[in-house]
């Protein structure tokens, strides 16, 4: 699969979720809300090119739901769509009030 081809792969998991998703920024719509950004990659070498390429990047979910089930969806997708990752963080953000998840993810 080609680089493309992974970030399409996790661009349109998170869109069947039904929740508002958006690439590299957030925007002025209001939480909840998703915002990814692939920021690198991992590549494997051979016959002196790149044989396999694996793009990593950031997953952040904002919400002003404590216990908010969309939490799980999301890692219930990337689950599902074969997508490694791990949680990085969860921080609440006094000057927006929100919550603010943040994942880590390779594919």
């Amino acid at each position: 699969m080609i680089l493309n081809d992974k970030l399409k792969l996790l661009s349109d998991g998170l869109a069947s979720l039904g929740c508002p998703v958006h690439h590299y920024h957030r925007s002025r719509l209001e939480p909840p809300c998703i915002v990814w950004a692939e920021e690198g990659a991992n590549a494997q070498h051979a016959d002196n090119g790149v044989a396999e390429q694996s793009p990593r990047g950031t997953l952040d979910y904002f919400t002003h739901d404590e216990f908010d089930p969309m939490v799980d969806s999301i890692q219930g997708k990337l689950q599902e769509l074969g997508i490694a990752w791990g949680l990085n963080s969860v921080q609440y953000e006094e000057d927006t009030d929100l919550i603010h998840y943040e994942w880590v993810w390779e594919v």
